[in-house]
């Protein structure tokens, strides 16, 4: 059996204290063989400087995979090509730097893919089709344990990739909307789906960023800017869990976690 640790969307400083809180934690207790984690929003809520990359490996994260702000901190498209455990949107139509998909080997030397992909529905970014392109990446490569993070706003659409690649991959984790959905289910060819994993970072705001902001600019002025630097006491940690068959590549179960932590005890 291998054993993964799929951390919901990181976000801004008080997402990586969290980040630091729990991981030990978890890794304690559990022989984790691969952690991944959705960083895109690690850097001030938005992008991923190589600062905070190495932040998140340094903190015991083996796999980064990204979102529609991959390219908010433009250093990134330098240093990707550095390293081989950061995951771009495999779907983007401009020829980035980088991958959307990548193979690594777990301690025990299980081989796993990680796959990046971004959605189309309520999305700004301008892309190719996810499903064409996750067809034609499962068509041309080697068959192994596949956990596809797909980054997207609307959950009937990453049900339809889910029930679409159910046997195909291993596991379909939605990321992106910050809310971590009650519907963790294993499908029935033994495909691992959540429409959302969650958010890691301040529990008070809104959707991670200052809800006072948010509200401004929600109802009374467009042009307010996002302040993802939230101050909050609280916060939230957000993953699941899962346990994937080293022959099959099914994923046998799937485990929701959701933490809260108030930061000055």
């Amino acid at each position: 059996m291998v054993k993964i640790l799929f951390i919901g969307d990181i976000v801004g400083k008080i997402g990586r204290e969290t980040l630091a809180h729990f991981l030990p934690i978890l890794k304690r207790e559990h022989d984790f063989d691969l952690i991944i984690a959705n960083g895109e929003n690690t850097t001030h809520g938005r992008g991923l400087t190589k600062k905070h990359y190495e932040e998140l490996v340094n903190l015991g994260i083996d796999v980064i995979t990204l979102g529609n702000h991959f390219d908010d901190r433009p250093e990134l498209k330098y240093y990707i090509t550095e390293v081989h455990n950061l995951v771009r949107p495999l779907n983007l139509i401009e020829n980035y730097p980088g991958e959307g998909s990548v193979v690594v080997t777990t301690k025990k030397g299980d081989k796993v893919r990680v796959t990046n992909v971004l959605g189309q529905a309520f999305m700004k970014e301008i892309i190719t089709s996810p499903y064409a392109n996750l067809k034609m990446l499962n068509a041309d490569t080697e068959k192994m344990i596949h956990i596809v993070d797909y980054h997207a706003e609307a959950t009937a659409e990453k049900m339809t990739i889910g029930w679409e690649f159910d046997g195909a991959v291993s596991a379909v984790l939605g990321t992106h909307t910050h809310v971590q959905t009650r519907d963790a289910r294993i499908l029935p060819k033994g495909t691992a789906y959540i429409s959302d994993v969650g958010m890691t970072g301040a529990y008070n705001g809104i959707i991670g960023a200052d809800r006072e902001r948010v509200i401004e600019r929600t109802w009374f002025d467009k042009q307010v800017p996002f302040t993802y630097e939230y101050k909050d006491k609280e916060a939230q940690f957000s993953a699941v869990i899962l346990e994937i068959n080293k022959h099959t590549f099914k994923t046998e179960k799937i485990t929701p976690l959701y933490y809260l932590w108030r930061r000055d005890e």
